[in-house]
């Protein structure tokens, strides 16, 4: 037993803390996910999603909160929002250089947490308002006689769960193991895992999908999850050497070090922003759609399987891959700090090192974003190719494997940091589990 791994994460008191800590928090998040708002009978929900009357922007939310959305829970909206805000922030950081300079200065980074904090309850509000309005076509959904009143109570109410969701991964992060935000999308994923299980073993059993197809697709997907553990590990390291330093009577410097490029730096964060900036026209388009022609004609275009919405999707990822990097790994300020610790890379010129290391991010950058698009299109592709319901292949690949497997590697990275930390053996006997950002 002193050998076994499930053993040793227990017996230190820090790590059992973390992971108790986050399992009670997901188990709150988890019950939240199926309390309904009130105003709204279930009974009329179940009915209208099991006829198969939802839209695409109920599927594309369901996909990240685990169901929430469909039951019109407290927490329906998870931390999209935040996400939705975050990027727009990310956005003005780049158009107003006075907005960087704030981030940059002590304390700054702070201020700006608390600025998106106060854009997410106005983006929730926004969304939930329009959830509200597009419950009234459900009918039999809205037990309220009084529209305004169910308009104020469901905004009061998915804004303030939302923010709670919110809280409650800030304090995954802060108190448990992971990256909060990302651990309760994970949980919403694996949330859907055995109902889509289940879904597809009646679909075989019932003779209406193909036995062989449902081998060669698990198969694939054994294969995609190996190839993108192999590409979130992959790195590019640039070597770097700093001249020694004498100062006083101490010498510093001398040693070769190097900047370790993945070659997907910005892991997972382009789908899940190119998903997040399609969401808001999408909402526009379901929830006014059928009352404004141009609005219809954008929700037909928008659809999830169609070819202009993964277009789209292809295009945006590309673009956030590039956008997130140059904001994330700014060459020119690793640059500068590579000077102004006396730190040159070999064969190269100091004053070409921001050239130099633009030119390595930019043939890392095209692949790794190409290959992400590929991934997060696979869900289509297997619905086309082998007529799977679109709830089943979107767990089968893109966005979800990404997610999965990202935050799944982030966590493996942190208890293994944790257990090295206290003289244990990490998780694996071999090799190294590198984390990623996410």
């Amino acid at each position: 037993m002193a050998n076994n791994v499930v053993a040793n994460m227990f017996k230190i008191k820090d790590l059992r803390n973390r992971i108790l800590f986050t399992i009670i928090v997901l188990a709150v998040f988890r019950l939240g996910s199926v309390l309904t708002i009130p105003g709204i009978d279930p009974r009329a929900l179940t009915m209208y999603f099991r006829q198969g009357q939802g839209n695409a922007f109920a599927d594309h939310m369901d996909f990240f909160v685990g169901g929430a959305f469909s039951n019109f829970s407290v927490f329906m909206l998870g931390v999209m929002p935040y996400i939705s805000t975050q990027i727009l922030m990310q956005l003005a950081m780049i158009i107003f250089p006075r907005l960087k300079k704030i981030a940059e200065e002590d304390g700054g980074r702070k201020k700006i947490q608390v600025w998106t904090r106060i854009i997410t309850v106005f983006v929730a509000l926004l969304q939930s308002s329009a959830v509200g309005t597009w419950a009234r076509a459900i009918p039999g959904a809205v037990v309220i006689s009084s529209p305004v009143l169910h308009l104020f109570i469901t905004m009061v109410t998915v804004t303030t769960g939302t923010m709670i969701t919110v809280w409650m991964g800030e304090q995954i992060t802060a108190r448990g193991i992971g990256n909060g935000i990302s651990m309760l999308i994970f949980a919403g994923i694996v949330a859907r895992l055995p109902q889509a299980v289940w879904e597809l073993i009646k679909l075989v059993s019932n003779n209406e999908l193909n036995l062989v197809f449902v081998i060669i697709a698990f198969a694939m997907f054994v294969g995609i999850i190996a190839l993108v553990v192999y590409e979130q590990q992959g790195q590019r390291k640039i070597p770097v050497h700093y001249a020694k330093r004498v100062i006083g009577r101490k010498m510093y410097g001398g040693q070769n070090t190097y900047i370790p490029f993945k070659i997907n730096p910005s892991g997972v964060i382009p789908i899940i922003f190119a998903s997040s900036f399609l969401t808001f026209p999408l909402m526009l388009s379901q929830m006014w759609g059928p009352n404004v022609s141009w609005l219809a004609a954008v929700a037909r275009f928008l659809r999830a399987d169609g070819w202009g919405y993964n277009i789209l999707y292809v295009v945006l990822i590309v673009f956030f891959a590039y956008f997130y990097t140059q904001v994330a790994l700014n060459p020119t300020e690793i640059a500068k700090q590579i000077r102004e610790n006396g730190g040159s890379i070999p064969g190269i010129r100091t004053d070409k090192t921001e050239e130099y290391l633009q030119k390595i991010l930019n043939r890392l950058i095209l692949p790794g974003s190409l290959y992400l698009a590929a991934i997060a299109v696979l869900p289509t592709v297997i619905q086309w190719a082998f007529s799977f319901p679109r709830n089943i292949s979107m767990l089968m690949g893109g966005t979800s494997l990404l997610i999965l497997v990202g935050v799944d590697l982030d966590t493996m990275s942190q208890v293994e940091a944790l257990l090295k930390m206290h003289h244990h053996d990490g998780l694996l006997k071999k090799g190294k589990i590198r984390s990623r950002n996410l």
